[in-house]
């Protein structure tokens, strides 16, 4: 089949090549143009450029897929179908109905649950059991295509953004291709999202922002953002006025023995959410309902380390900060 493939970061390269390794015709790979990146502004290509041209496949570049111009150099490239990944702009209906067969979309969740740019991330935060990834039929709306396949799998306690990315893109590289093989031979009929019963959700792009955590929510809710937050754009709070990065937490309950023991000893009235506190050379914060036990952490200037790590060398700037106390634990007290 005579393939067009458009994506743009890590999570497009499996399915690129996938389809370069079951011998289909990757007439060329169009991506978001090179960006400046680090201090220096070096131009940086996207993971799906680097990958096509390890394959020897033709990268397109264009700064809107929307340019007339582009569009009919796709056109002239007769393709038999179009496979979209994570590409990054809206693709106009001029384009759209290009090829025969239409195009594709592999999508990380299970439509119409999560469209938008940020469905991996959206799926943990919001605790759902299952996610997976759908091929659809694309038309003009955001994610609103007629579904062809589906796959789902389990979302893990330990599961982050990045670790089920990364296996959902594992995923759609497979779905693709029961999906090619299906529409060549006539045996996928498309499925209205509608039909499915299912109410959409719209999960919109990420921003930096969006990584400062709220400890007005449970320590169940706080710890989902931590992993959905991971490794982009990050989980935070602020200590003394620097940045404090909290890279894995555990959330505890109210019942749970060490929750028990800080709240013995404070009082719930003198716990308010955010506040920090060390039990056994650990540190906990209290969140509107249980405490985060603070497993990894990354003090602004600082590396990535183990929360005992960190207080060996932090304790006076907690107590500079005036928002930690250190507590022998409740039955020493």
């Amino acid at each position: 089949m005579r393939i067009i493939y458009m994506g743009t970061p890590d999570f497009a390269v499996p399915p690129l090549r996938r389809l370069h390794q079951e011998g289909h015709e990757l007439i060329a790979a169009v991506t978001q143009p090179d960006k400046p990146k680090g201090r220096h502004g070096e131009l940086s290509m996207s993971d799906v450029k680097k990958a096509a041209l390890e394959l020897s496949v033709p990268v397109l570049q264009p700064i809107k897929a929307s340019d007339p111009d582009f569009i009919e150099s796709i056109r002239e490239l007769r393709p038999d179908a179009i496979v979209v990944a994570a590409y990054g702009q809206i693709l106009k209906k001029e384009l759209l109905d290009i090829p025969p067969m239409g195009c594709i979309n592999i999508h990380a969740s299970l439509l119409p649950r999560w469209r938008g740019a940020s469905p991996v991330a959206a799926s943990i935060m919001a605790g759902d059991e299952y996610t997976g990834v759908s091929t659809m039929l694309m038309d003009a709306g955001v994610d609103t295509g007629d579904i062809l396949l589906q796959e789902r799998t389990a979302i893990g306690p330990e599961d982050t953004a990045g670790s089920l990315t990364d296996r959902l893109s594992e995923m759609g590289a497979e779905l693709l291709i029961r999906t090619l093989e299906g529409l060549e031979e006539g045996k996928l009929k498309p499925t209205k999202q509608e039909s499915t019963g299912i109410a959409f959700t719209y999960a919109g792009i990420m921003k930096k922002e969006q990584g400062d955590l709220d400890f007005s929510l449970s320590s169940e809710a706080a710890e989902r953002q931590i992993r959905g937050l991971s490794p982009w754009p990050g989980a935070y709070t602020h200590i003394g006025g620097k940045l404090f990065k909290i890279h894995r937490a555990e959330a505890l309950t109210d019942t749970d023995k060490k929750a028990g023991d800080i709240l013995a000893a404070y009082g719930e009235k003198g716990l308010e959410p955010g506040r920090i506190c060390i039990l056994e050379d650990q540190l906990f914060i209290r969140c509107r309902e249980g405490f985060l036990r603070l497993l990894e952490v990354q003090l602004e200037g600082k590396k990535r380390m183990s929360s005992e790590e960190f207080l060996r060398g932090s304790r006076e700037l907690l107590e500079k900060a005036g928002g930690c106390e250190r507590i022998s634990g409740g039955s020493d007290r």
